[in-house]
């Protein structure tokens, strides 16, 4: 089984350079996790599937404290989220809109999977 949350937007402030860390920027995280528990599937009861609200808050939590890399941002998310729910396949993408790279880009993105 495969439960996703895709395209988490919330407004942070990671980066490198200070206007960064003061300004802020909307970042998305989208989340993959795999899981051979399907007992939800038959009991229809929170407590036998992975709760997609702690998803959440593991994202929202680690997503409020800053970081100079995104790399580093995805690492928490993973490393919290593993904690959580230790055996499952995770990906974790976290991405920056409109990164200060000197021209056009619409989105920075690190992708990590266990």
């Amino acid at each position: 089984m495969v439960i996703r949350l895709q395209d988490i937007e919330l407004q942070a402030y990671h980066g490198v350079f200070p206007e960064e860390r003061e300004k802020g920027n909307i970042f998305r995280v989208n989340i993959s996790l795999e899981t051979a528990d399907t007992l939800g599937t038959t009991t229809d009861q929170i407590d036998d599937t992975v709760n997609y609200q702690m998803l959440y808050d593991i994202v929202q939590q680690q997503m409020r404290v800053p970081s100079n890399l995104l790399e580093h941002v995805a690492g928490r998310i993973r490393d919290a989220i593993l904690t959580a729910f230790p055996n499952c396949k995770l990906t974790v993408a976290v991405s920056k809109k409109n990164p200060p790279l000197g021209g056009a880009v619409a989105w920075a993105t690190v992708e990590l999977t266990n």
